[in-house]
């Protein structure tokens, strides 16, 4: 039975997590901070519907690959160092957004600003060295939940902030004000925490590159479930293209595809170079573990997250055009969805410590599962509250799924929790796009229903493959002697 933590305490392991969940607050509020002002950078720049969207998609581009660069980044630098270098570089490209005199300045700031997104990463791998096993669950819970409302204190404070600043340049400042706040809380970061306890050695992978596996099965496993994060880049291209938006011309989008497939061809080849010694000799048993935990971590993250980020930007246009209700009272009913991360999440990773990661995931699947596929019935005749408490039923089992599955991550293998997590971090961007690519040619309820069933797939491989982390792994120290660590 996980022990309880005292959360009011400020010292220890306690100290470190609320330091942590609160750098994700500030990476996430910079990350989002332009959502609550668009309507009034849109009314300055006098932007088209076209030129919003395109920016809206550029904020989340680079969040895709860069949360796996960011996840092996972690894992050799430490999350002390890249944590606090990723608030301070942010600032920078915050304030670039801030003063853009263009819209191509704009695009561009957008753009680059989509790395802030992968300091999520960053705080799974401190999280995971400062928590043992049995409480690490409601650790990342809490982590990821209360650290993802930063999205909602921007939208919350930064329009009244604005208007209180005043002048045409008020939403410049507010900005700015966002970008000291990362850039003096990336230096307090830096020297009040420390990557492992005193004691602990912080155990890094032995080569750079790619995620270490210990089968030829695995390895192509890996090469495969890492062409979906090329291919949201690719759909990402697409959307711009002639063929989408119309924003990029036929050239660029012809070299954005090569582009795409040469980078992913590239990785491919260091993934390969990575591992090639398991061609030579097997792997001892000792340091095995399973690739395909991993692979249903991604797909079940792509459900999680996927799903939220999709409902987040869909449902006040869901409550305005099926009810017709005002978009004010839209945006209040919307917003209960992701509020609700500060409970659900810190319940779905406490689940996971009490009774288990793959019960707890079985669980929440199912909810989700039957949760989406009644929303999908939802027609004009609906009482609206009944709608919102279906809405609601979703988002605890979704959100508590996020919690469950960042339970597991630490635990697969603790010298590349930082690429473990960037993959399956990586994968809830990729869900995203895809649902609502998918929103974007079918209705609402059948929207809904794919969502549903794309969980029941993923609950079909969590019952079948999903191993329950057992015993201790191992991991090889400096000095060539083997540590044997607890994953129960």
């Amino acid at each position: 039975m996980p022990q309880k933590l005292n959360l009011f305490s400020f010292k220890g392991n306690i100290r470190i997590l609320h330091t942590t969940w609160f750098a994700f607050f500030i990476s996430f509020m910079v990350w989002f901070n332009h959502a609550p002002l668009m309507s009034v950078i849109r009314d300055v720049f006098q932007l088209t519907n076209q030129e919003v969207s395109v920016l809206l998609i550029l904020n989340v581009a680079l969040t895709i690959p860069a949360r796996i660069i960011v996840g092996m980044l972690v894992d050799n630098l430490g999350p002390r160092r890249l944590f606090s270098g990723i608030l301070i570089i942010s600032a920078f490209l915050c304030l670039f957004f801030a003063w853009a005199q263009t819209f191509q300045q704009l695009a561009l700031a957008r753009f680059l600003l989509g790395f802030v997104g992968a300091g999520f990463v960053v705080g799974i791998r401190m999280i995971g060295e400062w928590f043992p096993a049995r409480q690490t669950g409601l650790a990342q819970g809490i982590y990821g939940g209360w650290g993802n409302f930063g999205s909602a204190a921007s939208a919350m404070i930064l329009p009244s902030l604005a208007l209180w600043v005043g002048g045409e340049d008020g939403w410049r400042y507010a900005l700015t004000i966002t970008a000291i706040i990362s850039f003096l809380y990336g230096i307090y970061y830096y020297y009040s925490v420390t990557d492992t306890p005193k004691g602990s050695t912080y155990f890094k992978p032995k080569k750079n590159g790619g995620m270490e596996v210990t089968s030829k099965a695995d390895l192509a496993l890996y090469l495969f479930m890492s062409m979906p994060v090329y291919g949201a880049l690719a759909l990402l291209i697409w959307k711009l293209s002639p063929s989408g938006m119309n924003w990029l011309d036929a050239q660029t989008t012809l070299i954005g595809y090569i582009a795409v497939s040469a980078i992913y061809l590239y990785q491919a080849g260091h993934i390969i170079k990575v591992n090639k010694g398991i061609f030579k000799e097997e792997v001892p048993d000792l340091f095995r573990y399973q690739f395909k935990q991993v692979a249903i971590l991604d797909m079940a993250y792509m459900v999680t997250f996927g799903s939220e980020l999709a409902l987040v930007s869909m449902l006040p246009l869901f409550y305005v055009d099926m009810f017709g209700l005002s978009p004010v009272t839209a945006g209040i009913l919307a917003a209960i969805y992701p509020v609700m991360n500060l409970i659900a999440r810190p319940g779905g990773g406490l689940l996971s410590d009490k009774i288990g990661r793959k019960r707890s995931l079985v669980i929440l699947f199912t909810g989700i599962t039957v949760g989406f596929i009644i929303l999908g019935q939802v027609n004009q005749q609906w009482a609206v509250p009944l709608v919102v408490a279906c809405t609601i039923l979703c988002g605890l089992f979704s959100k508590g799924g996020s919690g469950a599955v960042y339970a597991m991550v630490p635990l697969i293998q603790r010298r590349m929790t930082g690429q473990v997590a960037g993959m399956v971090g990586a994968y809830g961007n990729v869900g995203g796009l895809i649902f609502l690519t998918v929103l974007s040619f079918v209705s609402p309820q059948a929207f809904f229903i794919v969502i549903g069933a794309t969980a029941g797939f993923v609950l079909f491989l969590m019952l079948i493959f999903l191993k329950e982390p057992k015993g201790q792994t191992a991991e090889v120290l400096e000095d060539g002697t083997v540590q044997l660590i607890d994953v129960t």
